[in-house]
C-alpha cells in the first residue's frame, strides 16, 4: 500500500511541472510598436498558433534602441519555449554590425523558423531610359554616379539593397536617404531620385506613375506577376528579406523542433490575401535549413556594410 502510494505520489510530482507548463500563456515578443510590419505578422502568427496548439498566445510589443529592448528582453526569458522572439533580418545580420546591442542575437538565439519573405521591388521613374532591367544596368554602367536611388533611412534594408545591387552589377549610384518610405514616393513621381528598392510604392505602379523593374527576391510579387526575380534576369542574388521566429539559447531541441513543426503547419494555412497586402509571401524554413541561411546571410550584410561604409545615424 505504502508502496502504491509512493508511485502515486512520484508520478503527480512528475506530471504537475508538465501541465503547469502547459497551461502557461505563451508570449511572443516584437521588438518594434504595434501597427508596423512586424507587429501584423507577429499578430498573425501567434493566432494561429494559439489555435494550433490549444494554448493562449500573447503578443508583447517592447520596442526601443532600434529594436534592442526587445531582443535583450527575449534572450533573458527562461530558455522554456514559452517565449517566442519574431523579428526581421536586420535584427540579426544587420544591427549587430552597425552597433552594440549588448548581445549576439545569433548566440543568443535559437532559430526555431522563417516565416516569411517581404518582396520589394526595383521601381523606376516613369521616365528612365530603360525599358527593362538589361537596360537599366547597361545605362547605370554607361553613367557612373548620375542616378540616384531613395531609401527609407541609412543603413535600413532599402539603402543596403541598393548598396548590394551596386557591388553585384559593378555601377554606382547615389543614396538618398528619406525618414521612411512614404517619404520619398513624391520625389520619385517628380523625378528628383531616380529609383527605390522597395514594396510601398505598389499602388503607384499599378496607378501608372512609376515602373517596375525587378522582385529584389526570387519570389514574384503577388500584385506584380509579370516583373521578374533577380534570378531570371541573371543575377545571382536573394537579398535577405526575411521574418522569423526564435527561442531564448538553451531552449531543450525538441522543444524546438515541436515549435518549428508547429509553425509550418501555421504558415501552410496562413491567410495569403493578408501576407499579400503587406508584399509578403510565406516562406517557411524549419530550424536546421533557417539556421544555414542566418550564417549566408550575416556573412552577405557583413560584407556589404563593410565595403560600402554603412552607418546608422
Amino acid at each position: 500500500m505504502k508502496r502504491r502510494l509512493v508511485f502515486a505520489l512520484t508520478a503527480l510530482a512528475l506530471t504537475l511541472p508538465a501541465m503547469a507548463q502547459q497551461d502557461r500563456n505563451l508570449r511572443v515578443i516584437v521588438p518594434y510598436p504595434a501597427g508596423g510590419n512586424a507587429d501584423n505578422i507577429a499578430r498573425l502568427y501567434a493566432e494561429a498558433l494559439g489555435k494550433k496548439l490549444g494554448r493562449p498566445v500573447v503578443v508583447e510589443n517592447r520596442p526601443g534602441a532600434g529594436a534592442v529592448i526587445g531582443a535583450q528582453a527575449a534572450a533573458r526569458a527562461p530558455a522554456d519555449g514559452n517565449t517566442l522572439f519574431v523579428a526581421p533580418t536586420g535584427v540579426f545580420v544587420v544591427t549587430p554590425h552597425l552597433t552594440k546591442m549588448g548581445l549576439d542575437p545569433l548566440e543568443a538565439f535559437l532559430p526555431v523558423a522563417k516565416l516569411t519573405s517581404w518582396i520589394p521591388v526595383m521601381v523606376v521613374r516613369k521616365d528612365f531610359p530603360a525599358n527593362n532591367f538589361n537596360e537599366l544596368v547597361a545605362e547605370l554602367k554607361k553613367n557612373p554616379g548620375k542616378y540616384s536611388f531613395a531609401s527609407a533611412g541609412p543603413a535600413t534594408m532599402t539603402h543596403l539593397m541598393g548598396e548590394l545591387m551596386n557591388l553585384k552589377l559593378g555601377v554606382k549610384t547615389v543614396h538618398v536617404p528619406y525618414k521612411g518610405s512614404a517619404e520619398f514616393i513624391p520625389d520619385l513621381i517628380s523625378g528628383r531620385v531616380d529609383f527605390v528598392y522597395d514594396s510601398v510604392v505598389i499602388p503607384q505602379v499599378k496607378a501608372g506613375q512609376l515602373r517596375p523593374m525587378v522582385s529584389m527576391v526570387n519570389i514574384h510579387h503577388p500584385e506584380l506577376k509579370s516583373v521578374p526575380t533577380l534570378k531570371e534576369v541573371g543575377v545571382d542574388l536573394d537579398t535577405p528579406n526575411w521574418y522569423g521566429v526564435f527561442v531564448p539559447k538553451g531552449t531543450p531541441s525538441d522543444v524546438v523542433d515541436k515549435l518549428g513543426e508547429a509553425s509550418r503547419e501555421v504558415m501552410q494555412s496562413m491567410d495569403t490575401d493578408k501576407l499579400t497586402k503587406m508584399s509578403m509571401a510565406a516562406s517557411y524554413q524549419g530550424p536546421a535549413e533557417f539556421k544555414a541561411q542566418l550564417a549566408k546571410d550575416d556573412a552577405l550584410m557583413k560584407d556589404v556594410i563593410q565595403k560600402a561604409e554603412v552607418k546608422m545615424q
